[in-house]
């Protein structure tokens, strides 16, 4: 007894020295090859994964410690032995989610979605983002479920269950029938993506952007800083406004409602000048026409081009705003007004 107790000091100081020498050792080399930029593993990734590394290396040791036969009872085995194979099963799940994750940074590193052009960008960080999600879901329920199998209670139940698959299966998808149609969406729109991170949408009558896209729900962000939270099914079966499916451009539209005396080839002067003298507009639309004519005014619209659909807001009202100014200024009659014709009496005849 004594000698085992011997041997069992001289393995706990050796493991507790073997690990302190393992860990710093991967430790100090994943922060070496973290400074060097030119290397995959970015400069925090030795911290990402100090815990888990920890938790592998200690889970390790037990394990040599069970096959040494080291420990004194028979049912510490069972416990530590177990304990070990969930920690180990864990850690490494731990391990591949930090690995999933700089990998999606560092391939992510190329595309900028704050550059004007970031159709492609925004296209790669939404097809990432959707299966990083589902692979980590993978990678959880993977673990999850192969640590619970080391349960001989619970794999006795798993195999019993089995049995009964067929009925299990119908009363479980007619129950989860739209958990699971959402979870399906998600991945629809990850592969087909009729939508992007930073789209601009108008959903339920409301503009804004893609903020964020999950397998379950899509989270629009209003103009107005409100976010809208919208199931993954409504952009799969709904019709929906994409503004920048293709690309971001957008024409622009003002209307002026005006009197019949208008010269509107003066306005049309006056609208080149304003464009050329704005970075809202992108130089390619230009347009002034009158659409329509009614018994008190005519209707003119005003037709131009932006980058995006927010310079286009922005060029709209410097439009509008401008635009009126020049009226009032250069051609007050020509504002809206109502004709009121009134007959004069003749005179009466002397008698």
């Amino acid at each position: 007894m004594e000698e085992l107790d011997q041997e069992m000091l001289q393995y706990t100081i050796a493991g507790i020295i073997a690990l302190i020498v393992c860990f710093v050792s991967t430790f100090y080399l994943l922060r070496r090859i973290g400074k060097d930029p030119r290397n995959i593993l970015p400069v925090n990734f030795a911290n990402r994964i100090r815990v888990p590394l920890l938790i592998f290396l200690c889970c390790l040791l037990a394990k040599v410690a069970i096959i040494a036969r080291l420990f004194r009872f028979d049912y510490t085995y069972s416990i530590v032995g177990r304990l070990s194979t969930i920690g180990i099963i864990l850690s490494v799940a731990w391990i591949l989610i930090i690995f999933l994750k700089v990998f999606k940074v560092q391939m992510l590193r190329k595309y900028d979605v704050d550059t004007e052009d970031n159709l492609k960008a925004r296209k790669v960080y939404t097809q990432f983002m959707i299966l990083e999600n589902i692979i980590i879901f993978i990678i959880v329920l993977l673990a999850v479920s192969i640590a619970l199998m080391t349960f001989e209670s619970i794999r006795s139940v798993g195999i019993s269950l089995l049995t009964s698959a067929g009925i299990a299966g119908i009363i479980i998808g007619l129950a989860a029938q739209k958990a699971i149609g959402t979870l399906l969406a998600g991945i629809q729109i990850a592969l087909t993506q009729p939508i992007r991170l930073e789209d601009v949408v108008i959903v339920e009558g409301e503009w804004g952007k893609i903020e964020e896209i999950t397998l379950t729900y899509v989270v629009v962000r209003i103009w107005d800083k409100r976010r809208l939270v919208v199931p993954s099914t409504y952009f799969i079966e709904n019709t929906f406004q994409n503004w920048t499916r293709q690309s971001a451009d957008i024409l622009g539209t003002v209307f002026l409602y005006t009197d019949y005396q208008i010269p509107v080839e003066k306005l049309r002067e006056e609208q080149t000048r304003l464009l050329e003298a704005t970075p809202f507009w992108d130089k390619q639309v230009n347009v002034i026409q009158v659409t329509d004519a009614t018994e008190k005014t005519v209707e003119v619209r005003l037709l131009v081009s932006a980058k995006d659909s927010s310079t286009a807001w922005d060029l709209r009202v410097y439009l509008r705003e401008n635009m009126l100014k020049y009226i009032q200024k250069n051609y007050p009659e020509s504002l809206p007004k109502t004709r009121i014709s009134i007959p004069t009496e003749k005179p009466l005849e002397n008698s």
